[in-house]
């Protein structure tokens, strides 16, 4: 495989990092049918209509999830919470724990910036420079070892877990070796979007795991390298939230992750079972993910269809839906007793009134069946919008 000169050292040392063109007809049946289960579910989800305020917080809550989980996979401890509070620029550390915030913020300013230059300047392809400048930005203000230089190639060999890095000497080639391998080798036979969609998934899967078999810095790799492939997910207009998912599953996978990775080199190169890997984690994650929007979706019907029976801005109708929205949160059945102190929203809607007017309230409420009376109580009836819901979200959610 070498060429241009280049006296191949690394095809001794790593024989299975060869850059052949994919043989998909060793893809098994169950990858095909997780790839096209997945780009369905993509395709749903780019279609998915949600209020700005619902879409800006998934997209918040998934970027902080997927940049946690990157780190994380290195041995970061920040929780969930911390890490959506460090999205949202509220997140306060002691000194002794900075650097893990560092570690999560240098991910998200990544994710950010890679967003804000493809909305810029549209799609661009991985390159080397490219590569150096993911790398120097996830090692941005972090303490390193002497020898680590941020988004510049290591000069010496890398031993992660029983993994040796490819020879430093051969890293300048692979690396350019793997930007064009990615350009030239990844187009599907035809333009179905099904098809397009399973094709930058394999990509994006590929390029991080040949970055990883590569290695070519100090530190940082892991980082980089899921860096890479979100890049690639969402340069080809998956969405953002849905492009954070393989980093989460790697992440809740931790000890499978690294068996993969380990296995895809020991095998020779064998890259199906690792594709397969991935893109059941993917799915599952897309599985979530559109049960969180159908969430979203049934939260506006049933706002709507609230207003729509009962109407106005009397005090008597914004007191009942108050009562049914608050019903609606609480999820589980609330005794009569309670009823009029369920929220300070509500107990300052009942304020100076009798038992007599929380009866009108609820016989009204109940009769355009906006709530139900059960043995332990009141409730809202929340499985009533199911039936709004278009028939291809409710498929998708099942």
């Amino acid at each position: 495989m070498a060429d241009r000169g280049h006296d191949g050292g690394f095809e001794r040392s790593h024989p299975w990092i060869k850059f052949d063109p994919i043989d998909l007809t060793r893809a098994s049946y169950r990858l095909w049918m997780l790839l096209g289960e997945a780009g369905s579910k993509i395709e749903h989800l780019r279609g998915v209509p949600l209020r700005p305020e619902a879409t800006s917080r998934l997209q918040e809550v998934y970027l902080a999830k997927g940049a946690l989980a990157s780190a994380q996979i290195e041995g970061n401890t920040l929780t969930e919470q911390e890490a959506i509070s460090l999205v949202e620029g509220q997140l306060q550390l002691p000194p002794s724990r900075e650097y893990l915030g560092q570690e999560v913020k240098n991910i998200v300013d990544a994710v950010n910036e890679i967003a804000f230059d493809l909305y810029d300047a549209g799609p661009v392809p991985i390159t080397p420079d490219l590569i150096a400048k993911f790398n120097a930005r996830v090692l941005k203000d972090l303490a390193l070892s002497e020898d680590v230089r941020p988004g510049m190639y290591r000069t010496s060999s890398v031993v992660v877990g029983r993994y040796i890095g490819a020879p430093a000497e051969d890293i300048p080639y692979l690396t350019e070796r793997l930007c064009s391998w990615l350009e030239s080798n990844f187009e599907p036979p035809d333009d179905r979007d099904d098809l397009r969609i399973a094709f930058v998934i394999i990509k994006a899967v590929l390029a991080h795991l040949y970055f990883e078999w590569i290695h070519p810095f100090g530190d940082g790799n892991g980082r980089t390298g899921r860096l890479i492939e979100f890049h690639i997910l969402v340069s080809a207009g998956i969405p953002f939230p849905a492009a954070h998912l393989l980093s989460n599953h790697y992440n809740q996978t931790r000890g499978e992750y690294y068996r993969q990775l380990e296995h895809a080199s020991a095998s020779g190169g064998q890259l199906m079972r690792f594709l397969e890997y991935a893109a059941e984690g993917l799915v599952d994650g897309l599985r979530l993910q559109i049960e969180r929007v159908q969430a979203e979706q049934m939260a506006v019907m049933w706002e709507n269809h609230v207003h729509h029976l009962v109407p106005g801005a009397t005090s008597v109708a914004a007191r009942q839906r108050a009562l049914v929205f608050e019903l609606t949160r609480h999820g589980t059945p609330v005794p009569r007793r309670l009823l009029m102190t369920l929220s300070p929203e509500v107990q300052l809607a009942y304020r100076g009134k009798t038992s007599k007017t929380l009866s009108r309230d609820l016989n009204a409420l109940r009769n355009k069946e906006l709530i139900l009376q059960t043995p332990d109580g009141w409730s809202a009836n929340g499985d009533l919008v199911r039936g709004f819901l278009p028939a291809a979200v409710a498929a998708d959610a099942s």
